[in-house]
């Protein structure tokens, strides 16, 4: 059990059980919120994961902490794979298929409700994975990162896209200033008071990660997940990060 924190409390709760309560109120406008919080940075990040599993031309692609579905609705734009967004949020699903069912793409995507951290798929079922936002929800990462590898085809493409801290420590003072002052105020003006709630627990909830888990860390725990040709890319001046590699043959 980690100790998750919230508004400068701590509590010793499931990851999973915590996740949930945050995300509940948020499905209806997570995307468009999403977007304007991180200052239209969120799209490039995505569009950058989604990017580094295309060409391996997948036929069935497992996209992990789907929320909504805007990384699922991205990949059904961009390959002809049939899709699975796997998400703990039943009304995150919910509003993820009544968005994506309505597009050309509806049949070829469907949505289970699972837990990363046992993934309901046999070994070696899929030819690509994705994963947004995940390992700061989850009580093992390492674990859940071999999970994730399991289901993965030998050469099958692995990305994920999580937030991050920057590293030059000017970036970083202006990142503390607007992950804890902006971004719960912008959060309650745009999104009330659900989105005051996430807008203070999402900075001082990367810093625990970084200080348990840095990015070197991440990356050894993706090789011994037995995944190959790790490369990790920051991005918008560190305050994202996008992890790709190949599951190994």
């Amino acid at each position: 059990m980690r100790v998750v924190r919230h508004g400068g409390q701590s509590s010793r709760r499931a990851p999973n059980e915590f996740s949930q309560e945050l995300f509940a109120p948020l499905p209806v406008r997570y995307n468009a919120l999403a977007t304007v919080l991180s200052l239209g940075q969120d799209r490039r990040w995505r569009s950058a994961m989604v990017q580094r599993v295309v060409g391996v031309e997948p036929q069935l692609v497992l996209d992990v902490a789907c929320g909504t579905g805007a990384v699922t609705k991205r990949l059904a734009v961009t390959t002809r794979a049939r899709i699975v967004g796997v998400d703990l949020s039943e009304p995150m699903l919910r509003r993820g298929r009544h968005l994506l069912n309505r597009g050309s793409w509806g049949p070829r995507v469907n949505f289970v409700r699972a837990r990363a951290e046992q993934l309901p798929f046999a070994d070696a079922t899929f030819d690509a994975l994705t994963f947004t936002y995940l390992l700061r929800y989850v009580d093992d990462p390492a674990a859940t990162i071999r999970e994730i590898a399991r289901v993965v085809k030998p050469g099958g493409a692995i990305s994920s896209l999580e937030f991050a801290v920057p590293r030059r420590w000017w970036w970083r003072g202006s990142w503390w200033l607007y992950t804890r002052l902006l971004l719960p105020v912008g959060g309650f003006l745009t999104g009330g008071r659900a989105w005051w709630g996430v807008g203070r627990f999402l900075g001082p909830s990367i810093s625990q990660h970084y200080r348990r888990y840095s990015l070197e860390w991440t990356r050894e725990a993706w090789r011994h997940a037995g995944i190959e040709h790790v490369e990790v890319r920051r991005m918008s001046l560190g305050g994202g990060v996008v992890i790709s590699g190949y599951r190994r043959d």
